[in-house]
């Protein structure tokens, strides 16, 4: 089945007129009349009763009708909608994020692309380290950005975006609110909140363990947002990124000593055709100047 012999039929079924249904439709009509043929052998019967003045609808036209309407609407609309990506007027992004990356350092630059296109969808994946690895290689993902992916795939592309340290962050009522910076001496007696979510937990765990802070009886939590409440209600103390959003009654401060920066990557896979959106988002991220948002 031929698309324009689906339009050749919706003409007719619309002007009940083999001459003016060739006429709206720009073609001879022998040529209108043996698509029709054709399309009528394909569904095994005929649509239309040639009677004069008007063709009239079989039964079997009229049940096919709205099938086929459908289906041309649709044909059309996905022509129009590829269209519309060549052109430019319409964009998509599938991007995947670690969980320990703040959407917040995406925001002012997908505002800007955003204005670029006249309709733009985005799609936010998230995972681990591995998992947004596993987003790329399948092709779910076009760009990544991560600490650190857990992936050795040899077409897997990185360029660092910025490096920033970890800073130690409580409750505006806790013990250390005012202070801007700690003394490992001041974290024994504290309880932790772990980052298990983080690709750098263990690490930051190691460089406290070496400095005699138990991490042993650590709170293990999930998601940040937990992390925030907890520490807002002052049930214990956490590391996180610079760039980390935090509300306003929670006080940073950094770890005199402390041994855990990460690095943050945008990921992409090499000789994989992306997207306009894509390729823009990519040559803003890498053109940026992430030295204050970095700190």
């Amino acid at each position: 089945m031929e698309m324009h012999q689906v339009r050749y039929f919706l003409a007719v079924a619309q002007q009940l007129n083999f001459t003016r249904a060739a006429e709206e439709c720009n073609v001879t009509q022998p040529s209108l009349t043996r698509a029709i043929k054709q399309l009528e052998a394909e569904l095994g019967g005929d649509l239309f009763r040639r009677e004069r003045p008007a063709a009239q609808l079989t039964e079997l036209g009229q049940r096919m009708h709205p099938l086929l309407k459908q289906c041309y609407e649709a044909a059309a609309g996905a022509r129009s909608l590829a269209s519309s990506f060549k052109s430019g007027e319409i964009g998509a992004l599938r991007i995947a994020l670690t969980h320990s990356i703040d959407l917040a350092l995406l925001i002012p630059h997908l505002s800007q692309i955003k204005r670029q296109f006249n309709r733009l969808e985005f799609c936010f994946l998230r995972g681990t380290g591995r998992e947004v690895g596993e987003l790329l290689k399948k092709g779910e993902a076009e760009l990544g950005i991560a600490a650190e992916i857990d992936e050795a795939w040899d077409r897997l592309d990185a360029w660092p975006l910025f490096t920033e340290s970890f800073e130690l962050v409580v409750s505006k009522a806790h013990r250390l609110a005012e202070r801007a910076e700690i003394e490992f001496d001041d974290l024994r007696t504290e309880q932790l909140l772990s980052r298990t979510y983080c690709e750098h937990s263990k690490r930051i765990a190691a460089s406290l363990r070496e400095h005699g802070i138990d991490v042993g009886h650590s709170h293990e939590i999930s998601s940040e947002r937990d992390l925030i409440e907890l520490v807002e209600a002052d049930i214990g103390v956490a590391m996180l990124p610079h760039t980390s959003s935090v509300p306003a009654n929670l006080k940073r401060a950094g770890v005199v000593g402390l041994d855990a920066r990460r690095t943050v990557n945008l990921y992409g896979v090499a000789g994989r055709q992306r997207t306009a959106v894509a390729s823009a988002v990519m040559r803003m991220l890498r053109g940026a100047d992430w030295r204050e948002t970095a700190g």
